[in-house]
């Protein structure tokens, strides 16, 4: 009798136990779970993310990429040379102002060309320069016509063929960029050659220099240069 109610009590216990320890197993299960969830959870977003940013910073560098490659090609196609700073900064006879009109209507606009546009006029070439496309005019400045003595120049104004000669010389038949320059040998519209040589922003047509290059007006591209070519 006495046996029978030890058992009694000693399964009673490890029922107690069983019970006892029952919702700890659960929870440690549902704790196991719960883990489990947000481990596979975070696996599936993380990557995303990842991607998501990755994503982000090409196209960011693409948008950087597309300013750069804007800015560079505006930067290529700017006047150059020490003399662009006395061409005014706005009204006609500024870049901007010279990009709008055909070549000698540009020039005479243009204050530093005023002796050109003075030897243009005497020559009668003023509606041939405007009506002619794609052209490059190598154009003197007032300083490279004061190199020349006063009765030599006032003599070439007076002789109309003389200075057509002389005018036209100046003038090539195509548009040249800079970066054709450095072909080097251009025919003239007076029918003879004149030689280019440099490279970069550094330019000489023949024993002249160019002092600002690059500079656009509706039918040419002209180069402004400190001397005066003879043919």
């Amino acid at each position: 009798m006495r046996i029978t109610r030890v058992s009694r009590v000693r399964r009673i216990a490890i029922a107690v136990v069983a019970a006892a320890t029952l919702p700890l197993g659960l929870a440690a299960c549902s704790s196991d779970d719960d883990s489990a969830d947000q481990n596979e959870s975070g696996a599936e977003n993380a990557p995303e993310e990842e991607t998501d940013g990755a994503e982000d910073g090409a196209n960011a560098g693409t948008e950087e990429g597309d300013g750069m490659a804007d800015g560079g090609a505006s930067r290529a196609g700017e006047p150059f040379g020490p003399a662009c700073s006395a061409v005014p900064a706005d009204g006609a006879g500024s870049f901007d102002g010279m990009a709008q009109d055909p070549v000698a209507t540009a020039a005479g606009n243009n204050p530093e060309l005023a002796t050109l546009v003075a030897a243009v006029e005497a020559a009668g070439l003023g509606d041939t320069l405007n009506s002619t496309a794609d052209l490059t005019v190598f154009a003197p400045v007032n300083d490279a016509f004061a190199g020349i003595p006063q009765d030599d120049l006032d003599a070439l104004l007076a002789d109309q063929g003389a200075l057509t000669d002389v005018l036209t010389y100046h003038v090539v038949g195509q548009r040249l960029a800079p970066e054709d320059l450095a072909a080097g040998t251009f025919e003239t519209l007076q029918g003879t050659t004149v030689t280019v040589a440099g490279e970069g922003e550094s330019w000489t047509v023949n024993d002249a220099s160019v002092v600002c290059g690059n500079v656009q007006t509706a039918n040419a591209t002209v180069y402004l240069i400190d001397g005066v070519l003879m043919p």
